[in-house]
C-alpha cells in the first residue's frame, strides 16, 4: 500500500494553488490554514478556517480536476497528502470513511452557504460580528490571539483592510470586544450576536 507524504508548512505557504491540478487528498495534521478564492486585482475571499483535524481540498476530490480555490498556512503547520486513487478506492470499501468524507463534505458547503448568505444579506457591522463569533467558536474560547492580519479579516469578510481597522476600533470603543496587540476578548458577546443577527 502507499504511505502517506507528509509535509511541513510555514506560515504564509502555500498548501494548494487555486487552478493547480488536483492529485493527493491532503489532510490538516497540525497548524492552522486558510481556505480562499484568488479574485482579479489580487482581492481574495477567505471561505473558512481550518484546524485540525482537517480535510483540505474535499470538495474538489471526485468532480473538479483543478483547485477552485486556494490553501495557505496561518502559522508553522503539518499536512498529510495521500494519493487521491487510494482515497477514492477507500472512499468505496471503507464505510467509516466513507461517512467521515461524506460529514467533512458537509460541513464544508454548510460554512461555505453561509458566507454567501452572509455576504450578500448583512451589512458590514452584522458580518464583522459574525466573524467575530466565527473566530471565537474555532478557538473555542471568548478571549484568543488573532493569528490573522487586518487585512485577512478583512477578506473573510469583503471589506477593505482600513473598514477592518476601522470597525475593530468601533467595536472596542463601544466595549463589545478589547483589542490588545493580536488578543481579541469578546465583552458582551449577546450584543455581539444581537448587531450579528440584525444583519
Amino acid at each position: 500500500m502507499v504511505k502517506p507524504l507528509h509535509a511541513h508548512f510555514k506560515k504564509h505557504d502555500v498548501i494548494c494553488k487555486q487552478g493547480t491540478d488536483v492529485t493527493h487528498a491532503i489532510f490538516l495534521v497540525k497548524g492552522s490554514a486558510k481556505l480562499y478564492i484568488e479574485g482579479l486585482n489580487n482581492r481574495n475571499i477567505i471561505l473558512y478556517l481550518l484546524k485540525p483535524p482537517a480535510y483540505i481540498g474535499l470538495l474538489c476530490f471526485f468532480d473538479n480536476p483543478e483547485y477552485s480555490y486556494s490553501v495557505s498556512a496561518l502559522e508553522e503547520s503539518e499536512v498529510c497528502f495521500i494519493e487521491l486513487d487510494l482515497v477514492k478506492k477507500l472512499y468505496m470499501e471503507n464505510h467509516d470513511l466513507l461517512l467521515n468524507l461524506n460529514k467533512a463534505f458537509g460541513k464544508s458547503v454548510t460554512a461555505i452557504m453561509k458566507k454567501i448568505i452572509s455576504l450578500n444579506q448583512k451589512q458590514i457591522r452584522g458580518r464583522f460580528a459574525e466573524n467575530l463569533i466565527y473566530l471565537s467558536q474555532i478557538n473555542d474560547n471568548h478571549v484568543f490571539n488573532l493569528n490573522l492580519t487586518r487585512k485577512e479579516v478583512g477578506e473573510m469578510i469583503a471589506i477593505s483592510e482600513e473598514n477592518a481597522v476601522r470597525l475593530f476600533t468601533e467595536f472596542s470603543n463601544e466595549n463589545i470586544i478589547s483589542v490588545k496587540g493580536r488578543d481579541i476578548e469578546i465583552l458582551d458577546m449577546p450584543l455581539l450576536k444581537k448587531i450579528s443577527e440584525v444583519g
